[in-house]
């Protein structure tokens, strides 16, 4: 299964009901539907990426993705007071993410060159790099579970979705004095890490 803005956008389908219609409500779902559509077309790579560098399984990744886009649905008539639509959906999938890492591992970790691929820009790429590229980040992912929990997280945030320490303080529920005191440890013992992983070949 394929994570593309169009399959999910199949999953956001709101049906206009026959009483929806005869309480003037159409016009209403509709524009609701449309805005998510919206965000669905512009955010699901953000969204899969940030599920994936956690759950380290594209189908569970996947899962949390369209269990946050299910959410949105529930809360869609707050969608008009969001000012900063992807630092959100952020939010919202790594709450999913770390609910489901907590619940349990449905399914084991892979590090399966094409799931990594997916998380890669496709141009500009030949098939020899984007290989390269996937097996680089699989050792960096696999650096970074070595990291403490809340560093682990920072960088996750950081690294990989490019947000800035206000956003990723947002999306923790934390300030952004203690995002930036732990990227600095963590990208001190990812360093450490890493020189040790090149060193051990």
């Amino acid at each position: 299964m394929s994570t593309t803005p169009a399959a999910l956008a199949g999953w956001m389908e709101i049906p206009t009901t026959s009483s929806m219609r005869q309480t003037g409500q159409s016009e209403t779902a509709a524009n609701t539907h449309a805005a998510i559509a919206a965000l669905v077309d512009e955010y699901a790579g953000t969204l899969y990426r940030v599920a994936y560098s956690v759950l380290r399984n594209a189908a569970d990744a996947e899962d949390a993705v369209q269990e946050t886009y299910l959410r949105v649905l529930r809360h869609s008539d707050t969608l008009n007071e969001i000012r900063e639509p992807r630092v959100w959906l952020v939010r919202i999938v790594w709450n999913v993410v770390l609910d489901r890492k907590r619940r349990s591992k449905t399914r084991p970790e892979t590090d399966d060159i094409a799931d990594l691929a997916r998380l890669l820009p496709a141009s500009g790429l030949t098939a020899e790099e984007r290989v390269a590229s996937s097996q680089h980040h699989a050792t960096v992912l696999r650096a970074v579970e070595q990291l403490p929990e809340k560093e682990q997280r920072v960088l996750i945030l950081s690294a990989f979705e490019e947000l800035s320490s206000v956003e990723i303080a947002h999306v923790l529920g934390t300030t952004e004095s203690t995002v930036r005191s732990r990227l600095f440890r963590a990208r001190n013992l990812l360093s450490t890490l890493l020189s040790h992983s090149r060193s051990a070949r």
